[in-house]
Order: structure tokens, then sequence, then C-alpha cells
């Protein structure tokens, strides 16, 4: 930041409105990923299906971006009413300094435009140091975007890294315990509304949504093709509960016992796929909201006795 500094902590209080905290956020990144984000100094609302649900790791490509404040005359009136704070937080202050900072405010009184204020996401560990190196203030005439500034595509990103889906419950049949080569169906249950949506807005200025629709399943039944066939084609978008006399469409037939495996059991994993689209003219591809529940699944042999005629 440049060096007023000092006095440019009192500007950034009006120019923005605090930590937004988002489910999951505030975590640090492992791995390449994060939970959620946590903006800060930021004016960007968060609604929707921002909780209640499990986010996806998605990571902001940005950690930092600068957001539009005020108007000229509305920015100077706040900056002549934080006079005290100006000399509690600048060193060496007195009154001429204090004219020389409001110096750049008069001057754009009458102009079109506003004053644009960085914003971070608390959340990745690089959004601190990015923001640091961003001007306190940077005025902008109308239609532009500075460098670094926030656009609808960026907030789209935030909505798409705000968004969380729910974690379903794994369902089987048979359920506590399966055979060999006996289908073992799979559906989950606990979704509630198959589509989720968020929208970050930046009152007044934009707003960007993206919604998710749930469209399959994956099943990963924990162990390899040898010992287990994987049935899909009839699994739709949360699997195919278990009917008596139905026909197995979706689930697994384990091949062989899980007697030789940890604990006995085989580790199951559903994932449920949530491609993720956004609405308005913003034309951005987002891989979808993949979310895995496990469950074991011990595996036995099916026992018999042959009896001399």
């Amino acid at each position: 930041m440049n060096p007023l500094l000092s006095a440019a902590v009192a500007g950034l209080l009006v120019l923005t409105a605090g930590p937004t905290p988002i489910p999951q956020g505030n975590t640090p990144i492992d791995e390449g990923r994060t939970k959620g984000v946590v903006l800060t100094n930021s004016k960007i609302v968060i609604t929707g299906d921002a909780k209640g649900g499990k986010s996806d790791g998605y990571v902001l490509k940005r950690p930092c971006w600068y957001e539009p404040g005020l108007d000229a005359e509305e920015m100077l009136k706040t900056q002549e009413a934080l006079r005290a704070y100006f000399f509690r937080f600048s060193a060496g202050a007195d009154a001429e300094k204090f004219e020389k900072f409001l110096e750049q405010f008069r001057e754009r009184i009458g102009q079109q435009g506003r004053w644009w204020g960085p914003a971070y996401n608390a959340s990745d560990p690089k959004g601190e140091e990015c923001f640091g190196a961003l001007d306190p203030f940077v005025f902008v005439p109308p239609g532009q975007t500075p460098p670094a500034g926030i656009t609808v595509r960026e907030l789209a990103e935030i909505a798409r890294a705000a968004l969380t889906v729910p974690e379903p419950t794994v369902r089987l049949s048979p359920d506590a315990k399966s055979y060999v080569n006996l289908p073992t169906w799979v559906w989950v249950e606990g979704i509630g509304a198959p589509r989720r949506s968020v929208t970050a807005t930046i009152p007044g200025v934009m707003s960007a949504t993206v919604v998710a629709t749930l469209q399959e399943i994956k099943i990963d039944p924990g162990t390899t093709g040898d010992r287990a066939e994987v049935t899909v084609n009839g699994c739709g978008a949360q699997g195919k509960p278990y009917v008596k006399g139905g026909t197995f469409s979706c689930g697994v037939r384990y091949l062989r016992s899980s007697v030789d495996q940890p604990q006995e059991k085989y580790t199951l994993t559903v994932t449920t796929v949530w491609p993720v689209a956004v609405q308005g003219d913003v034309t951005i591809q987002f891989a979808p909201v993949e979310v895995g529940t496990s469950r074991d699944v011990p595996v036995g042999e099916i026992q018999s006795n042959v009896r001399p005629q």
C-alpha cells in the first residue's frame, strides 16, 4: 500500500463492510484446496445455499481484488469525518498533514466515478499479502474496471466457492452384511431438493448466481475389478432403492469375500455429482461439485450343506 497506509485504515472502515464469513471458511488450504471463503473488507453479500451442506473445496483464482465504493462527494465527507482516526493511526499527524491527505479526495469533487477499495479472501494464506500490495483506494471513472478490480466472472467464482451441497446418507440392501455374488442395491437419502444455488452480490452494482443440480451418483466398491462388479446403468440421480422382485440395475456385486481385507470389510464410497451452471450472460465453465460418503460393507461366503442321497 502507499505511504498513506495509516490514514487508509480509517478510509477502509467506510469503503468496506467488514468480514463476511462463509460456511467452512477460514481454514488452511490443504493440497491446493480450501473450504469456502472468508470475505474480508468486502461489501459482497452471499445468499442461498451456502449453509447446510458440504463444500467441495473450490479455490478462488485470485485471493484479493478491488470493489466499487463511494462516489467523490460521499468519500470526501466520510474522510473529513474521520479526523480523529487519522490522528490516532497516522504517525506524526497534524492538521497540515490531514489537509494534505484530504486533497486527493477534494480534487475528485465534480468528477463522475467511484472510489474502489481492496478486499480479500482470508481463508487463502496468500490473501492478506495480496491485499497489502493493493492501494487503499483508487478512483475509477464510470463504466471502467481498474486493474485487479472485481468482475462479474470473479463474483461468480466467489458464489461457486461458497456453494455447498448435502452430504447424503448411503443406503444398501442387504444392509448389515452382503455375500459373494449377491447383488447389493445402492441408493442415497437425505438429499432434499436436488437443486442448490448461491448468489454473490455487490448491492446496487452487480451480482452473479450459480446453480448446481444433482445429476448422478458414482459408486466405488472399495476394491479392484476382479473382486467387485459395479452396475450404474439404472442409478439415475440418487440410485435405486431395493424393490422385492425388482431388476438389479444400481449397485455392486462382490465377487470375493472381505475376510482378507482390513477389519474384514470393504469401504464403499458413493459420490453425488452436481453439475454447476452460471445464470445470466456470464460464460464460465465450472467443474461439478462432487461430494462422497463412505460406509463399510462386510462380505461373506454363502455356506451350503450337501447331504448324501
